[in-house]
């Protein structure tokens, strides 16, 4: 199964919640400070592919999800679908 990647930051309440869901729910995932990597708004918007305004902004393998709203959708479609 491929891995979620959440780029979050220190503070950020939807970034601890996307982390819980997928613990929760027992699927791999890492977790990338942004702050502690050094990660500008322009480096997490060339690696999104547009322009990003908040944390968490979540992958699932190369996939882009979006944030904590869209992960919470993702992962109920997956269920159905899946």
């Amino acid at each position: 199964m491929d891995r979620f990647t959440v780029f979050g930051r220190p503070g950020c309440g939807f970034c601890v919640r996307a982390k819980q869901v997928l613990e929760d729910r027992q699927l791999p995932f890492l977790y990338v400070d942004i702050h502690a990597e050094g990660i500008s708004k322009d480096d997490l918007e060339k690696t999104v592919g547009k322009p990003v305004e908040t944390v968490p902004q979540i992958f699932h393998g190369q996939r882009y999800i979006g944030g904590y709203t869209e992960l919470e959708a993702y992962l109920k479609d997956e269920l159905v679908s899946g």
